[in-house]
């Protein structure tokens, strides 16, 4: 395996220390540190009570990511999501790949290699990486708005590579009921 340089841009406040990367500022800390933690307060919460926290903040940081990015890059539609998929996978939480994509319906399947959540747990067969699942709508609904789109997404994972008889994650949007 060749070893690279990151892809992504990042600058250091020399006053601060403050990390940027486009037009958010970043935090760098070991995977396994941040690993721990998350499954610490799944334990204290729960996987199902945990996962529904994590789907509302990811839902908005993903919303607030892609707003950002796509004004700073002059980015719109699908490139703002595929943007999106680029960065997450090239800050090392795995390769995100964007398999089949229906934006003005509101649908997308993402297919995930190599989590950093599933080097960390291994085979544990259930799904681990339910921490991206808000991602998906949060980055889907916000590029619908800036299409002036009233439809809503909701996201799920349909498979994890922590799941015995997978090598991959997958997740999937579609359109809220109440949206369509």
């Amino acid at each position: 395996m060749a070893k690279v340089a990151p892809a992504l841009p990042i600058e250091v406040d020399s006053e601060t220390g403050v990390w940027t990367s486009d037009a958010l500022p970043m935090l760098y800390v070991p995977r396994h540190f941040f690993i721990n933690n998350h499954q610490a307060i799944e334990e204290e919460l729960g996987p199902e009570r945990y996962a529904e926290i994590l789907y509302k903040a990811g839902y908005k940081s993903a919303w607030h990511w892609c707003e950002k990015e796509a004004q700073l890059h002059g980015l719109q539609g699908v490139d703002v999501f595929e943007h999106y998929m680029k960065r997450l996978s090239q800050r090392g939480w795995g390769l995100f790949i964007t398999e089949e994509m229906d934006l003005e319906g509101g649908r997308c399947k993402v297919r995930l290699e190599h989590s950093a959540f599933v080097y960390h747990y291994g085979k544990v067969n259930r799904k681990i990486e339910y921490m991206f699942t808000g991602w998906f709508a949060g980055a889907m609904d916000q590029i619908l708005a800036s299409t002036g789109s009233a439809l809503r997404t909701e996201a799920e994972q349909t498979q994890s590579a922590a799941e015995d008889g997978h090598d991959v994650g997958y997740f999937i949007t579609r359109p809220l009921a109440q949206s369509v």
